[in-house]
């Protein structure tokens, strides 16, 4: 389903901007240690800012009553500063300039680094700067108290003048007056701890640097390259474990923002969930009632699977949006209100995504009912297109969805309209619709996406369009489509620079790339993709689920294909933790391969019911084309004559081509073992152009065989000289069927064309030929198990 999993709740920026888009995670962090622990660092902080919050046993609610304080990182950035505005234009060039001002934001914004890690950052901007902070620092750090005072008082000069170096309203300049403010404040006592914290600092960096220098150079010795790795490690550790502290309010807002949205754009460069979560914990344990971090441990606790603490922190953020009065400052019970309703939608669809479907029901009508009872629309919009989602199964359940719609558009809200037209286009995709329809009906929603920047919009629909033309048997067109995708997030980035190409959509066009390559035999190609695909999503990332079901379909398939039907069957199982339906449909086919025949189709049969009952056509008819093989290979084709008719009318019905050519091959099939091969040809004649042109390596083998096979059973009637030339003929389609199923590495049916290869040249009376075609049989068939089935009869 294309519909956002999560809706936009009230509250603040932050729950606005990651609520509606939980569904695509994302992108990592810029710099900086985020490994909490409280050494010399936090206890300078907790003595200036954080004890304080206790009075008379009492620990007040926000601990971010001051916005910002000095630290021993911040007056190494004020240092950068005041060098930058010392330094003459001409001493550094333009390039240089730009890059460090792209650097400072970062600077700014984001968390204490070490100082080594500060120098090398400056130094990569411009080394002649990287020097001179250094050397400031060293005379300050090495001096005595009054030089930091001293180089406070001096920041003040900075603003002076008719055309002063900052202007006090910009960012550096608010950043500036910020510290200046805080650094007044200080008592005597706070002002020696900070600058004993500052020499600690500096000592820190200049060991750390040492380090640095001594392990560059005993790295070039190979028998301690990895000892000294190692120790580097342990280095960095220890120092950014000394650097990190407590974050004030503008770090933790920015980190907040920076995970919210890496987790939605690019989950693989976000910090892992073990880390982030216990980030978290060290931010609560200053601010429990900080709402924004618990509404993304509620995220973070998704990516898990976690259901019981993501239900926890997801309560726990209205509560606090709640008592905090983010949202009844100014509309008093209103507010309130507002919290209640959509802490239920979203409530509901933490339930849908784990597929609590009855709690999610009862959420939701609680959210539909404080909705209608405030008259909030918007809120009404969400609730209905979270009640098509819970009934989509329904035969009715288009009439909720194309209302759903009518009134996004009337109440302007774009996001909600092109996700309910691509959840309508997928619905009448699976009822069968032309394609040139629903083609239309996407042109309109990329317009409403065009027209509203809505980029990850864009994305679903480019990725909707894939999975449309492969369910209509369209190759050519998805590959099309799949590129296409690929191609547009190459080129579109959003903010920090990251990459919006670790989406939900993203996994999907890679998905069906591999499988498309797979089934034309670029098996090598199929593998750089997966490979690609498990990098941009690791095992533990949302949805990784996509490609660890494509990569078990492909291997599955070439299992089969080389007759390794024991270790198809220990893929079944991990087929079947990913879909259980697929799962079940890969056990039957192992079973009759096997020759377990009974096992097989009662397996078949129980799936069949299954999906009938929930409206899989496209299970139904492959089930329905396994059923038909096992009674033809119990020796009665009449029997699976009606079958395949019932699979040849579901597919033309459902327009799926890829189904309705294979089950025309099993038709064909049943008409040669019948005896009628002339009325085989014809049929055959009619359907091999689509396989040819979209169909899968294997199928256009098979097909060239039956081909051939048809061929040779018509020509028994025939004069001696048309009987060699169709003879011929036979041989050269059995020939191309051979190529076809070389690509795909299926043996078995290599020694099926063989064999029948070497009949026919035996018949023309070519014995270099046939002797040729026998010994290669002879060997396919020592390594190859038989499983006592006629080899002539084989498709």
């Amino acid at each position: 389903m294309p519909v956002s999993w999560d809706t936009a709740p009230a509250g603040g920026g932050l729950g606005r901007l990651v609520a509606c888009s939980e569904r695509e995670p994302g992108r990592g962090a810029h710099q900086g240690s985020w490994t909490q622990s409280w050494g010399a660092m936090a206890s300078v902080h907790e003595s200036l800012y954080f004890n304080p919050m206790m009075t008379n046993g009492v620990v007040h609610a926000n601990v971010f009553g001051i916005k910002d304080w000095v630290t021993p990182y911040k007056i190494a950035v004020l240092v950068l500063l005041n060098e930058m505005g010392r330094t003459g234009e001409g001493a550094v060039s333009l390039m240089e300039r730009r890059r460090l001002n792209q650097l400072l934001l970062p600077l700014l914004q984001g968390p204490d680094i070490t100082l080594s890690k500060l120098y090398k950052l400056i130094e990569e901007s411009c080394p002649q700067l990287a020097n001179s902070v250094q050397i400031r620092i060293k005379l300050m750090a090495e001096g005595e108290l009054k030089d930091m005072e001293q180089f406070f008082d001096d920041l003040s000069d900075s603003f002076s003048g008719t055309e002063p170096e900052v202007h006090k309203t910009s960012v550096v300049g608010l950043f500036l007056r910020h510290m200046i403010l805080a650094y007044s404040k200080l008592s005597f006592s706070q002002v020696f701890k900070l600058y004993t914290a500052l020499q600690q600092y500096f000592q820190n960096g200049e060991k750390k640097t040492v380090e640095d220098a001594d392990m560059e150079l005993a790295s070039r010795e190979e028998s301690e390259r990895k000892m000294e790795k190692e120790e580097l490690d342990v280095s960095i550790r220890e120092e950014e474990v000394s650097c990190s502290g407590p974050l004030s309010q503008k770090q933790a807002e920015f980190f907040l923002s920076q995970q919210a949205s890496l987790l939605k754009n690019d989950e693989t460069k976000a910090l892992t969930p073990a880390s982030l979560q216990k980030e978290l914990n060290n931010l609560l344990k200053f601010n429990p009632d900080f709402a924004e971090a618990h509404y993304l441990s509620y995220l973070n606790n998704l990516r898990v699977q976690d259901v019981f603490s993501s239900t926890h922190s997801l309560l726990h953020y209205f509560d606090r949006l709640i008592l905090t009065g983010a949202e009844s400052k100014s509309n008093g019970e209103e507010g309130y209100g507002r919290s209640l309703r959509y802490a239920a939608l979203n409530l509901a669809a933490l339930h849908c995504r784990f597929g609590h479907y009855q709690q999610a029901e009862l959420a939701l009508q609680e959210a539909i009912r404080i909705a209608q009872e405030s008259n909030d629309h918007v809120c009404l919009q969400h609730c209905l297109s979270w009640l098509y989602v819970l009934g989509q199964k329904r035969s009715d359940s288009y009439v909720l969805l194309e209302h759903s719609v009518k009134k996004a558009v009337h109440f302007g809200l774009p996001y909600l309209a092109s996700l309910g037209i691509q959840s309508l286009v997928q619905q009448r995709a699976f009822a069968g619709k032309t394609a040139n329809k629903l083609m239309d009906a996407l042109k309109d929603s990329d317009l409403l996406h065009w027209k509203h920047s809505l980029s990850e919009l864009i994305d679903i629909s480019i990725a909707q369009k894939t999975a449309i033309w492969r369910l209509y048997g369209r190759s050519t067109m998805a590959l099309q489509q799949a590129q296409l995708l690929l191609s547009m997030n190459s080129l579109e980035s959003v903010n920090a620079g990251v990459q919006q190409n670790n989406t939900e959509s993203f996994a999907v066009a890679l998905g069906h790339l591999a499988e498309l390559h797979a089934e034309q035999g670029c098996f090598a190609a199929a593998s750089e993709v997966l490979k690609h695909l498990k990098e941009r999503f690791p095992p533990n990332s949302q949805h990784a689920q996509l490609w660890m079901l494509c990569d078990q379909k492909i291997q599955f398939d070439r299992a089969m294909n080389d007759g390794k039907y024991h270790l198809a069957d220990s893929i079944v199982t991990g087929i079947t933790a990913l879909n259980s339906i697929e799962g079940v449909y890969r056990k039957a086919i192992v079973l009759q391969a096997q020759n377990q025949m009974s096992e097989a189709h009662k397996l078949l049969q129980k799936l069949l019911i299954h999906c009938q009952k929930i409206r899989n056509t496209e299970m139904v008819i492959s089930v329905l084309l396994s059923v038909a093989e096992l009674y033809w290979r119990s020796s009665s084709p009449t029997i699976a004559l009606p079958v395949l008719l019932q699979a040849l009318a579901l597919s033309k019905e459902y327009r799926l081509q890829h189904l309705a050519s294979e089950t025309v091959l099993n038709l064909a099939f049943a008409q040669l073992i019948l005896g009628i091969p002339e009325q085989a040809l014809s049929l055959l004649h009619m359907a091999i152009e689509p396989i040819l042109a979209d169909g899968a390596v294997l199928d256009k083998g098979r097909a060239m065989f039956l081909v051939a096979k048809c061929q040779v059973a018509s020509a028994a009637s025939y004069e001696p000289l048309k009987k060699a030339a169709v003879l011929e003929a036979a041989i050269e389609n059995l020939s191309e069927a051979k190529n076809y199923f070389a690509k795909v590495d299926c043996k078995e049916q290599i020694r099926d064309v063989v064999y029948f290869q070497a009949r026919l040249y035996h018949t023309l009376g070519k014995t270099q030929e046939r002797n040729r075609c026998a010994m290669l049989f002879r060997q396919l068939h020592q390594d190859l198990p038989f499983h006592g089935v006629p080899l002539i009869n084989l498709l």
